[in-house]
């Protein structure tokens, strides 16, 4: 039996004009990320990552901190999906910059309504793939995992796929994996168990290596 540790991105430049990139915050929780698990002794057998720059940068902060050496598969299925393409759908007005706590609520009650349309098939954000397809390209990342490894494999992507790999897993509905996306926290780690016929949650959404007084204020969730 093997253990799959996915982590999402640590935080990164919400409300920036470019938002693919991690905040300097986001660079620590990273390396303190890695820190954590060179002094936990733990290693991996393969390590599998999204192919944009904010999941990137959250592995070498990983792997800078735990002196890991790792070669990295780059797997597009683990990529986020476009917020505001699914909040277009749905809402096609410009909308202002979220730089108020009113405007910040405002912009994930869109974004909770729009997934959901999403998901249920009744809209098509532009330049996105129907959400099976979205859907099939991250349990695709998991067929992998069980097909190729047998111990302990990391995945660094995003809140979306990892919200919707659990959700897969354990036959939620859409509902309630909308909900499990919009609480995971920046860097947070999701474990599964897996064999080759199936993956079983372990944990969601933990922040071992932030469990510190000290680290209290880097808990982040954008």
């Amino acid at each position: 039996m093997g253990t799959l540790y996915l982590v999402r991105h640590g935080q990164a430049s919400f409300g920036a004009e470019n938002y693919d990139q991690l905040s300097p915050l986001g660079h620590q929780q990273s390396l303190r990320l890695g820190e954590h698990w060179r002094a936990q002794g733990l290693q991996f057998d393969a390590v599998l990552t999204g192919t944009l720059q904010r999941q990137k940068q959250t592995w070498a902060g990983i792997a800078k901190g735990a002196d890991y050496t790792h070669e990295a598969l780059s797997w597009s299925g683990l990529n986020e999906y476009n917020s505001e393409a699914v909040i277009a759908a749905i809402h096609p007005q410009p909308l202002a910059k979220p730089d108020t706590p009113e405007l910040y609520r405002h912009h994930f009650r869109l974004l909770r309504d729009g997934l959901l349309q999403w998901m249920k098939g009744h809209t098509q954000p532009q330049g996105m793939p129907p959400y099976a397809e979205f859907l099939a390209g991250v349990t695709g990342a998991l067929d992998h995992v069980r097909a190729n490894h047998e111990g302990a494999v990391l995945l660094v992507s995003s809140g979306g796929p990892i919200s919707m790999a659990v959700g897969h897993v354990l036959g939620l509905s859409y509902e309630a994996t909308i909900e499990l996306n919009l609480r995971i926290r920046n860097s947070a780690v999701t474990e599964f168990t897996f064999n080759p016929k199936r993956h079983t949650l372990l944990s969601y959404n933990t922040l071992p290596h932030l469990g510190q007084p000290e680290h209290a204020a880097w808990v982040t969730y954008a």
